[in-house]
């Protein structure tokens, strides 16, 4: 098995596999990304997102790993956000999942990064189970929030005019 950076040629590959992971959250109807999207995001003038591509033994891609930068002003350095992590199925239980967060570790260290973040279903037992067995660590402290639709319209409408 081999872990490597995205190509522009896997973007088709990548949104398959969003697609895929979206079903088994049991929330496909919610994918609204076109591989355009993925192609700016990853490839365009100035990609922020980053991505890697799991491969089996005989070289099929069958994960993925879908990242970014975050800042931590506390520990005045960069770390990673794990946007997206999945692997197929029938490719599961040969440590592909771990080698993409491997690979992921190995960049945040490589750069000076401080931590790599994400989130799991609270249902998502094999992946805590991974998790934990990694060393990662629940953040039951932290409440994850989003702001989105409606909501973000209306406060971006009260904003007071800051420039710069």
């Amino acid at each position: 098995m081999t872990v490597r950076s995205a190509r522009a040629d896997d973007v088709g590959l990548i949104r398959e596999l969003v697609v895929e992971l979206a079903d088994y959250e049991q929330a496909a109807d919610q994918v609204r990304t076109s591989v355009d999207d993925l192609h700016r995001a990853l490839f365009g003038e100035q990609p922020r997102v980053h991505a890697l591509i799991a491969e089996d033994g005989y070289g099929t891609p069958v994960g993925f790993a879908l990242w970014f930068l975050t800042f931590s002003t506390w520990e005045g350095v960069h770390g990673i956000y794990l946007e997206d992590l999945y692997v197929r199925p029938a490719a599961r239980g040969q440590g592909l999942g771990r080698a993409l967060l491997a690979e992921l570790a190995g960049i945040a260290v490589a750069r000076g990064y401080a931590r790599v973040d994400w989130q799991v279903l609270a249902w998502n037992t094999p992946a805590i189970e991974v998790y934990r067995a990694l060393g990662g660590t629940a953040m039951e402290d932290w409440l994850p929030y989003r702001l989105t639709g409606e909501p973000l319209a209306r406060l971006a409408a009260t904003r007071t005019g800051v420039t710069g």
